[in-house]
């Protein structure tokens, strides 16, 4: 969902609060959508962005779906943005279908004087940046570190396996999945570059639950995967240095995690080729990775 996570709730700004909004202002109701799954959503606004055809909601707890979490949702309709303030009580429809996730049938119920959220200032990731040599244990409990892939392009992603939502960590691994197809195909590229996807959720993350994930969301059933695209979860004291350095922002609430997107192309060189804080093509990022090489030979 293009621009969505980037705009995640630590550190958007917070439009200033209004309050002259009429109770029970509704948008034209949206016909059903066939073949979509549609869940009751009740929450504030906390901000818009046209931009983006996104707005922020401190969104309450959808039972069978998903706790209570701040994130960004994407509407079709842009006029809604206009009639939303900050502050807003509403009602919605959020829908899933496939791999893409919005809202619609936005009812206004009330305004609420809240205080703004709490703004977290984000690191950037710079191209040529150095990368720290990161320790972690990867889907068959071995210790690995980022220093061992110099001399190949190495493509990093952050996922974690229980992310309820198809367009964010889903949607990652399945790209992550078609470059993995294309690289293996050209074994050239593939001999000079690796995959590695990165969980940041440790508590629940384990070796067993990524070797799982990996073998779902790559097709494949095969230990030979992990020769080419490994699954690997920090220890908890040290993911705040790895999340804040690839520009990853997180906050957990139950047991979902808030976060935004972060996915990177680190040269053979161990430095940052190119990083993407939000949405890309599979075409995009091995491009990239082919640029990186070819910038190290």
């Amino acid at each position: 969902m293009k621009h969505r996570a980037s705009i995640f709730c630590l550190f958007v700004t917070v439009l200033t609060l209004a309050c002259n909004k009429t109770p029970s202002q509704t948008t034209n109701a949206t016909p059903p959508t066939p073949g979509a799954k549609r869940y009751h959503l009740t929450g504030r606004v906390v901000s818009s962005d046209k931009r983006g055809s996104s707005v922020m909601i401190d969104g309450d707890e959808i039972p069978g779906f998903m706790g209570a979490m701040t994130m960004p949702y994407t509407v079709k309709d842009l006029t809604l943005l206009d009639k939303l303030t900050p502050g807003d009580k509403i009602t919605a429809d959020v829908v899933v279908q496939g791999d893409d996730s919005w809202i619609e049938n936005v009812v206004v119920t009330g305004h609420t004087s809240a205080p703004p959220k709490p703004i977290t200032e984000l690191h950037i990731p710079a191209a040529g940046d150095s990368v720290p040599d990161f320790k972690l244990v990867n889907q068959d409990n071995r210790k690995i570190s980022l220093r061992q892939y110099r001399g190949r392009t190495l493509l990093l992603t952050f996922i974690y396996t229980q992310c309820p939502f198809p367009d964010f960590c889903p949607r990652l691994s399945r790209q992550f999945a078609e470059i993995n197809r294309q690289l293996q195909a050209n074994p050239a590229l593939s001999t000079k570059t690796h995959l590695l996807s990165i969980s940041f959720d440790p508590e629940h993350d384990t070796p067993k639950a990524l070797r799982a994930y990996a073998f779902s969301v790559s097709g494949s059933k095969s230990a030979t995967l992990f020769r080419h695209w490994e699954f690997a979860v920090p220890r908890a004291s040290d993911l705040p240095a790895i999340a804040t350095f690839f520009g990853l922002v997180y906050e957990k609430e139950g047991v979902v995690i808030n976060h935004s997107l972060s996915t990177t192309v680190v040269g053979p060189d161990g430095r940052i080729s190119k990083w993407y804080p939000d949405d890309w093509q599979p075409a995009d990022v091995i491009k990239a990775a082919v640029d990186a090489q070819h910038s190290a030979s």
